[in-house]
């Protein structure tokens, strides 16, 4: 039952209270029901993940195998490379929770649990290398979440590919929204050996591609920064060539 009182005053003084008490059964009843098919969506939406997560790692594994039968190295590198990427695909399905606010994700906790798996899957205990993400308040929906993941993802493995020669290194994945997130930056920073501007190897390539396709798709700019003492590949919203 819903009780509502208001005071009434009269032009001569005088006061009274009026009551209205009203049965909301039948709306607590729509209420509870409409939670409960919003949390048997989320579960359905979590587990789909998972399985097409579990899918793509079977997959993967399927190639690696494929990759140590094969003779020729050349073949061997490229099934080891689409290993890792459908790997990442995986990692990011798998991390991703559907149970955001209003069909949008955490920045910052999605960052931090999808890196700490990968830190696991790709890093581990074999190399002396440390991830850590650094990220501020700020939201996205699920599809941007999505292409956030993967970019992440994808700077990270070009990361333990060229940027520690010598095994050992860290990589910073930060994160900072501004105006209510109508601004935003994501950078992946390296310690490692860096790269000459005019290497063509540094500058073409899938992993590249993928980068450009994935913030054209976030209509975000790719700025890249590299020293001796390190590598800085930042992703900022909105791209500025869009107003030029």
């Amino acid at each position: 039952m819903l009780v509502n009182a208001c005071e009434i005053r009269y032009e001569n003084g005088k006061k009274k209270m009026l009551l209205t008490i009203t049965d909301i059964t039948k709306q607590r009843l729509v209420e509870s029901d409409l939670k409960k098919l919003v949390e048997q969506k989320n579960v359905l939406l979590k587990e789909m993940r998972h399985r097409i997560a579990n899918s793509l790692q079977l997959i993967a594994s399927i190639l690696l195998l494929k990759a140590g039968s094969v003779a020729n190295d050349e073949a061997r590198f490229h099934l080891e490379d689409a290993h890792e990427r459908i790997m990442s695909i995986a990692t990011v399905q798998g991390q991703l929770d559907p149970a955001g606010i209003d069909g949008h994700v955490e920045v910052g906790p999605y960052l931090t649990a999808l890196c700490k798996s990968l830190e696991k899957s790709m890093i581990g205990g074999r190399k002396p290398i440390t991830l850590k993400v650094v990220a501020g308040a700020g939201s996205v929906t699920s599809e941007e979440a999505i292409s956030f993941g993967l970019l992440t993802t994808e700077l990270i493995i070009n990361c333990l590919k060229y940027a520690f020669p010598r095994r050992e290194g860290g990589i910073l994945v930060s994160y900072y929204a501004t105006g209510g997130g109508s601004e935003w930056t994501l950078s992946v920073a390296d310690n490692g050996v860096g790269y000459e501007k005019d290497d063509a190897s540094s500058q073409q390539g899938l992993g590249t591609s993928i980068v450009a396709s994935l913030a054209h798709q976030l209509k975000a700019e790719v700025r890249r920064e590299s020293t001796p003492s390190g590598t800085t590949v930042s992703l900022l919203y909105p791209d500025a060539r869009l107003f030029v």
